[in-house]
């Protein structure tokens, strides 16, 4: 059985990791470079950085803290926020990251999946989708752009489908309703997704506990759990965490 992946997501406003609940009342936390060399030491598997603000400054992403993270950490980075160009992805991997994640940009303009994955491969391409539940739509759920601020007409299964179908790597499925409420992942949106898509997908928002993630991984059937305020705030370590679903018989990297 292939390694279920534990993944920490650093929210980066002004140079400064930053946490909010559903999008709304960030607060600064600490030193994205710092934060990101702790977790490297607590056995993390994958990192990503997302400049939270760059798509509504209508600003390009913060280089120079994506350059000193990408120096400090040996696993694969991944990297967001207002890369709205195929010459955006080059300049951001050539800074050390090894993935792209696009989102409001790739909903503006979905051949910028199909360039990125020519140019970088598919697997340097995630598709970032913000989604709301919204029973109006198909599957229950509809695509939010610019940080939660702007709903679009797209339901969040086709969109998952269509971005697959122009290359996109992997899928990091972020649920506004549940993020940072730590009180668990969106499960239902999480397996919609995993079980017709066959790239991987990585649940995000609303991680509170390792149950949490033994649930998302196991039920939600997604290959990653992207876990943020539950280590921020110092209640868990990642190896407290690995250790916890490694004992659930979960495949992880001990």
């Amino acid at each position: 059985m292939l390694q279920k992946r534990i993944v920490v997501c650093l929210d980066v406003r002004d140079g400064k990791t930053t946490k909010g609940i559903k999008f709304k009342g960030n607060i600064d936390i600490g030193d994205p470079v710092e934060m990101a060399a702790e977790y490297y030491r607590q056995g993390v598997d994958e990192l990503v950085f997302y400049d939270i603000t760059a798509s509504s400054e209508k600003r390009s992403i913060m280089i120079d803290v994506v350059r000193r993270v990408a120096q400090t950490i040996f696993i694969p980075f991944c990297v967001g926020g207002g890369i709205s160009s195929v010459e955006d992805m080059r300049a951001v991997l050539l800074a050390g990251a090894e993935k792209i994640s696009i989102n409001s940009a790739a909903v503006r303009n979905p051949g910028l999946i199909d360039g990125g994955a020519r140019q970088f491969g598919n697997q340097c391409i995630v598709l970032g989708m913000d989604a709301l539940a919204d029973p109006s739509m198909p599957s229950g759920y509809r695509v939010v752009i610019n940080g939660g601020r702007k709903a679009t007409g797209l339901d969040v299964l086709a969109w998952a489908k269509e971005a697959e179908s122009r290359g996109a790597g992997e899928i990091v499925l972020n649920s506004i309703d549940a993020d940072g409420t730590r009180e668990g992942y969106e499960l239902t949106a999480t397996r919609l997704i995993s079980e017709n898509v066959g790239i991987p997908v990585v649940a995000s928002g609303g991680a509170g506990t390792p149950e949490h993630l033994a649930s998302v991984l196991t039920e939600g059937k997604a290959d990653a759990a992207l876990i943020a305020s539950m280590v921020h705030f110092g209640d868990y370590t990642v190896a407290g965490i690995k250790e916890y679903l490694h004992g659930r018989n979960i495949p992880v990297r001990l």
